[in-house]
């Protein structure tokens, strides 16, 4: 049996397996991968974003809990940063929510950013259908948490949560154009801090100045660690799945998705052919030496080699 009919049957382990390879990119996951896509998408994907230290572990630990109260199945894909040595994740898995370690019905797995732009992991968009063919109808990815540039997840999430505190300086990230403007529903952690109040009337006054009609943003207060204010995130959540699958607005969303990760696969693939038929080293710097006596620029010198392809 291969592993996408093996994680298709619940088998944890080749899940595991098959998402080690796509992280590493071995050449043996497309194969699997090209079956697992033939199998249902995720009913939902909620994607959270925001600066380090919000809170966003303990928020997905809280959402999770609920779901797993009225009986779903959910996978959560941690994004984090590299480590510098071994290019793997530098907080794995086993340190997050260990209150779901020994539950059936979770499927966690982080995985390493790698120095990827936009707060999410090369591979990422594959992982969640890894998680989707493993039984989890609902998919939460939770973003590097690197500031600004993290607006990836929108190519991945069909609901964005920015989660943001009232400590210093968040309130002026959160204002800020980047993930401030990708954002579906922002959730105020840490409400009990000061100033939470002068961080709210910030955050809301930010989304008057969106053009009328459409979803509003909604604010959503948590305390994430006690479990305040979860359930009304929740709703949140729920309220604006209703309103993207009623509109029209999740099928177009999902297809613009999926021809972004298309376009990726193919410059991806595109970009080895051609490497692979690159001069070595050697020969290029036997002609990399014409640039030093000026006898020719590096763009010119670009063009006789791609020509020579």
């Amino acid at each position: 049996m291969g592993l996408a009919a093996a994680i298709a049957n619940g088998d944890a382990r080749a899940a595991s397996r098959l998402l080690s390879w796509i992280e590493d990119g071995d050449r043996r996951a497309a194969a699997e991968l090209k079956e697992l896509y033939r199998l249902p998408a995720p009913s939902s994907v909620l994607g959270l974003t925001g600066p380090p230290g919000a809170g966003k572990s303990t928020i997905a630990d809280a959402l999770v809990g609920r779901y797993r109260a009225r009986g779903e199945r959910v996978g959560v894909l941690a994004v984090d940063p590299s480590s510098p040595i071994s290019g793997g994740a530098v907080l794995g898995d086993r340190i997050r929510m260990q209150r779901h370690a020994t539950d059936g019905g979770v499927f966690i797995r982080s995985m390493a950013s790698r120095s990827w732009p936009g707060g999410l992991s090369r591979a990422a968009a594959d992982a969640v259908r890894v998680l989707a063919a493993h039984g989890c109808r609902t998919v939460i990815v939770e973003t590097v948490g690197t500031g600004q540039g993290e607006v990836d997840v929108t190519r991945i999430a069909d609901t964005v949560v920015l989660v943001c505190t009232p400590a210093a300086g968040d309130k002026i990230q959160a204002i800020k154009a980047g993930v401030l403007e990708i954002a579906d529903i922002v959730a105020l952690n840490k409400d009990d801090l000061p100033d939470a109040d002068v961080a709210a009337r910030s955050i809301e006054t930010a989304f008057r100045m969106r053009p009328p009609g459409g979803w509003r943003v909604p604010l959503v207060r948590t305390r994430a660690r006690d479990g305040e204010g979860i359930g009304g995130l929740a709703s949140a959540i729920e309220r604006h799945g209703r309103f993207i699958a009623g509109g029209g607005i999740l099928g177009r969303k999902r297809l613009a998705n999926a021809a972004h990760h298309l376009r990726s696969i193919v410059r991806e693939r595109l970009l080895e052919k051609i490497a692979a038929r690159l001069p070595d080293d050697r020969e290029m710097e036997r002609r990399a030496a014409r640039l030093l006596d000026g006898s020719i620029d590096p763009y010119s010198l670009a063009e006789e080699i791609i020509e020579s392809l």
